[in-house]
């Protein structure tokens, strides 16, 4: 960033020992430290800023985009969208009709659930069939 030679670092360093001193010369460097790093966290705070809201206008400006598109591709494909249906048809609709006494033949049935084995062990275990009282193939 900046462009000090090894030259002109000396320099300043000796005027620094006749302007402040030897005696008050590490208070005076522990200052500029102090200055420099609230300098470098103000310019850190500033650019995380900045990137922040240059992030939120990208976003706004696709968002915008993908809508145009988005327009744009239902508009040339009109007949393709799905239709959508009415949750309660209305009345003119069901006029005659009656509804199904039982339901279509393509809906599942749900069994009864099956009592879960006892086991005696922790639940991860699988209960074994008893073997001993007959025909363990049955």
């Amino acid at each position: 960033m900046f462009d000090i030679g090894s030259t002109e670092l000396l320099l300043i360093v000796i005027i620094a020992v006749i302007v402040i001193g030897p005696k008050d010369l590490p208070r005076a460097l522990y200052k500029v430290g102090q200055v420099l790093g609230k300098a470098r966290g103000m310019a850190r705070h500033f650019r995380t800023g900045v990137d922040a809201m240059v992030r939120e206008v990208e976003m706004e400006e696709l968002e915008k985009k993908w809508a145009d598109q988005n327009r744009r591709i239902m508009e040339e494909h009109p007949s393709e969208t799905p239709s959508v249906v009415d949750a309660e048809p209305s009345s003119s609709a069901t006029d005659g009709v009656t509804p199904p006494s039982s339901p279509p033949p393509f809906v599942a049935q749900s069994a009864p659930a099956a009592p879960a084995p006892a086991s005696d062990g922790p639940p991860y275990l699988v209960a074994q069939p008893d073997t001993s009282k007959g025909d363990p193939a049955a």
